[in-house]
C-alpha cells in the first residue's frame, strides 16, 4: 500500500518577490482557462489525457514545427516551461470538473444552484526540481527558487525555517521528496514537501488479531481499550487533554462576551485562534491514540461510524460543532498504516446506549455525563462501556463473515442478539466465542 505524507517548510522573511511569482501564476491559469473553454468542444474528442495535454499546449505555445494559434507566449514571455504545464494541467481540470458538474446539474433536473466556472482562482504554483527549485549544496536552512521579480524570471536565495529543516532531517532523511509546491496559511508562506511510502499492512488472522477500539467523545476525548478475539481485555486508557480544552473553551468565552458587547464582526481574529487550537486538539488526541495502539502492537484500531447531519441545538451546540471527530479518524488512519495497522469502522447505534454487560440500556448521570447507572444497579464508566461494545461488535462482525450459512445460522439460533448488529455488545461475543469453541471440539 502506498502512504503519501506531506510537510510545510515556512519560507523566512525576506526580500523575494513571491507575490509577483503568484500573481503571473495565477494571471496565467485564468488566461488559459478562458482559452481552453472556448476549444473544449475540440479538446473534448481526445480521449487519451496525454494526448489531450498535448494539443492544449499546442494552441497556446509556438515552437519550430508548431505555430501557436493564441497569444500565449506574448502576454507571458519567458514563463518556464515547466510552470507553463503545470497551469495548463490546472485549467484542463477546472474546465473538465466544470463541465462534469453541469452536466450533472441539468441531468437532475436543474436543482440547486448553477455551476459557474471560475476564472480567478487561487491556483498556488509547483516548484519542480533542478528548473524551478534548488537545494543548497552545503546542507544549510536554505534553497534556490526561480522566481519573477517583474521583468525575468531569475534565481533567488531563499531561507527555510530551521525548525522545520531539523524536523525533515530526522524523521524523513534519505527518502526522496516529491517537487514541493507553494502555499500560504496564515499570512505565512510554506513549500510543501509530499512523500510517498511503500508499506505492507497487517494480515493477521481475526482469531489472533489484537485491536484497539476507541470511542470518540466530548467530556473524554478519547477512551481506548485493547482487546482480543475471545473478549480478553489487555489494557485501557483514558485520553484526555483537559489543559487544552480549558484553554479553549477560555477563549469561547471570550468570544460570546465580545459578541454581546460588540456584535460578532470584531471576533473574527478570536475564531480563527479558537479553531487553530481546536485542530492542534485533534492532532494531540489522533497522535495519543495511534501510539497507545502501537505499544500494546494492536493489528487494527476500531472507530464508529460517526455521522452527525442536519441542525445541531441545545447546550453543547458549540461543542459538537467543533467536534473533530472526522479530522481525528483521518490523522488516525493515516498515521496507522504509517506503522502497518489497519482501520475499521462499525455502527455507532446504541453503543454508549447499551451497557457492556448485557443488563440493558443505562441511564446517565445528569451531572456528569461520563457515567451511567446499569439496569442492575452497576455504575460505570459510560465511555469505557461503548469502547467495549465497539470492539465487540467488530470482532462479532468479522468471526461471523467467512462462516458458511449453515453454521452461521447455527450460532445465531444459540445467540440471537448476534443477528441485528446494533443491538450487539461485549456479553454476546463472550456468549459468541464460547458457542463457537464448542461447535469446534464437538
Amino acid at each position: 500500500m502506498k502512504i503519501t505524507s506531506s510537510y510545510g517548510v515556512e519560507l523566512r522573511k525576506q526580500n523575494i518577490p513571491i507575490r509577483q511569482t503568484l500573481d503571473v501564476y495565477r494571471s496565467a491559469v485564468s488566461c488559459l482557462t478562458e482559452i481552453y473553454e472556448q476549444v473544449w468542444e475540440e479538446l473534448e474528442r481526445i480521449p487519451e489525457t496525454k494526448k489531450r495535454f498535448n494539443e492544449a499546449e499546442h494552441l497556446i505555445h509556438t515552437t519550430k514545427k508548431n505555430q501557436a494559434r493564441f497569444d500565449f507566449d506574448i502576454r507571458f514571455p519567458k514563463m518556464p516551461s515547466y510552470l507553463r504545464r503545470a497551469a495548463i494541467q490546472h485549467a484542463l481540470g477546472s474546465i473538465s470538473s466544470y463541465k462534469t458538474r453541469m452536466g450533472m446539474w441539468e441531468k437532475l433536473g436543474q436543482i440547486g444552484g448553477k455551476p459557474k466556472l471560475v476564472h480567478e482562482n487561487h491556483a498556488m504554483p509547483v516548484f519542480y526540481r533542478d528548473v524551478m527549485y534548488r537545494e543548497n549544496e552545503n546542507g544549510k536552512d536554505a534553497a534556490y527558487l526561480k522566481l519573477y521579480d517583474g521583468h525575468d524570471w531569475k534565481w533567488f536565495h531563499v531561507r527555510l525555517s530551521h525548525t522545520d529543516m531539523e524536523y525533515l532531517r530526522k524523521n524523513w532523511s534519505g527518502k526522496k521528496a516529491s517537487a514541493p509546491t507553494l502555499e500560504r496559511r496564515y499570512r505565512k508562506y510554506f513549500l510543501r514537501f509530499s512523500y510517498t511510502e511503500d508499506v505492507i499492512l497487517t494480515k493477521v488472522p481475526i482469531r489472533e488479531q489484537i485491536i484497539c477500539s476507541v470511542d470518540l467523545g466530548i467530556n473524554t476525548d478519547a477512551v481506548c481499550t485493547i482487546m482480543q478475539s475471545d473478549g480478553t481485555v489487555l489494557g485501557r486508557k483514558f485520553i484526555n487533554f483537559s489543559s487544552e480544552k480549558d484553554r479553549m473553551y477560555r477563549v469561547l468565552g471570550r468570544i460570546s462576551r465580545s459578541q454581546r458587547k460588540h456584535g460578532s464582526v470584531q471576533v473574527k481574529s478570536r475564531w480563527a485562534y479558537a479553531k487553530r487550537l481546536n485542530t492542534e486538539l485533534g492532532r494531540k488526541i489522533a497522535g495519543a491514540v495511534t501510539g497507545y495502539a502501537e505499544e500494546n502492537h494492536a493489528d487494527v484500531i476500531v472507530f464508529e461510524y460517526l455521522e452527525i447531519k442536519g441542525k445541531i441545538s441545545g447546550r453543547k451546540k458549540q461543542k459538537l460543532h467543533l467536534w473533530k471527530k472526522r479530522d481525528i479518524q483521518k490523522r488516525c488512519e493515516h498515521q496507522a498504516h504509517r506503522r502497518g495497522m489497519r482501520i475499521s469502522r462499525i455502527c455507532a447505534w446504541n453503543t454508549s446506549r447499551l451497557a457492556y454487560d448485557g443488563s440493558g440500556t443505562v441511564v446517565r448521570d445528569s451531572g456528569n455525563h461520563s457515567l451511567c447507572t446499569f439496569q442492575n444497579g452497576k455504575r460505570y464508566n459510560c465511555d469505557l462501556s461503548a469502547s467495549y461494545n465497539i470492539g465487540a461488535r467488530y470482532f462479532i462482525r468479522e468471526l461471523l463473515k467467512p462462516l458458511p450459512a449453515t453454521e452461521r445460522s447455527l450460532l445465531e439460533a444459540k445467540v440471537p442478539s448476534v443477528k441485528r448488529r446494533i443491538s450487539c455488545v461485549y456479553a454476546d461475543l463472550r456468549e459468541l466465542f464460547s458457542e463457537m469453541e464448542l461447535l469446534k471440539t464437538a
